[in-house]
């Protein structure tokens, strides 16, 4: 049913203005109004505070940090029930793809978003370039609205970066001095031991892909699932 209604004048140039600068429609903002009421909606910065809650199994149950967000002023909250080392997520992907300038992503940890240093980097970058902001309720200093929350994900990013630059130095090195000893390298080269146990702990306790990590450590792909799946079964 179409509802016609009259607006202030300045409420209708506020709206024109959140519509051309934020991409959503004057439509958009008046059913959010009416669905969540004033004080949920900045009608000056039109930024919504959307929450992401998630748990690994069927079992666990999403009532509490839906609670959490809610108290914390989440309009929206995008739930599911899925282990964090995925990175095909449904309901995280649908939440990156309604985000607009001034927008802020929150969630009660950051483990409920990224399971690694390097997958939470990816996601606040994808949140970065969409112009909104993160904030994690039970880690303050994890708020990239702030100057402060900005600089500890730079940092982290760093040491990220770093990390990626010491695994590829040792495999070099260890190839290197492979290649001394007369090892050589055909189209499917071994790893040592401790490359296998160091591709393990990315994979299992960093939640890296077997691809990422055949990539760092200069194989393919299926010699490292190959070599991991041997090591099971011995």
């Amino acid at each position: 049913m179409a509802t016609s209604i009259r607006l202030a004048p300045e409420t209708e140039q506020r709206l024109d203005f959140l519509a051309t600068s934020t991409g959503r429609t004057k439509a958009y903002y008046l059913r959010e109004i009416i669905d969540h009421g004033l004080t949920d909606l900045d009608l000056i910065t039109g930024r919504l505070l959307l929450g992401y809650a998630r748990v690994s199994t069927d079992d666990q149950d999403l009532t509490h940090q839906r609670a959490e967000l809610h108290a914390a002023g989440c309009t929206r909250i995008y739930a599911e029930k899925i282990t964090g080392t995925r990175r095909d997520r449904p309901e995280l992907a649908r939440l990156l793809d309604h985000l607009r300038p001034g927008d802020v992503v929150t969630v009660t940890r950051l483990d409920r978003l990224a399971r690694s240093t390097r997958d939470l980097l990816d996601i606040a970058e994808r949140i970065q370039a969409a112009g909104a902001g993160l904030r994690s309720l039970a880690e303050p200093w994890a708020d990239t609205t702030t100057p402060a929350g900005r600089m500890v994900l730079t940092v982290f990013a760093g040491i990220a970066e770093f990390e990626r630059t010491l695994i590829i130095d040792r495999t070099r090195s260890g190839r290197e001095a492979a290649k001394r000893r007369g090892v050589k390298f055909g189209p499917r080269p071994t790893l040592t031991p401790a490359q296998i146990e160091h591709a393990r702990e990315l994979i299992e306790q960093e939640g890296r892909t077997v691809k990422e990590v055949a990539a760092l450590l200069g194989v393919h792909r299926s010699t490292m699932y190959r070599v991991l799946n041997k090591e099971t079964t011995q």
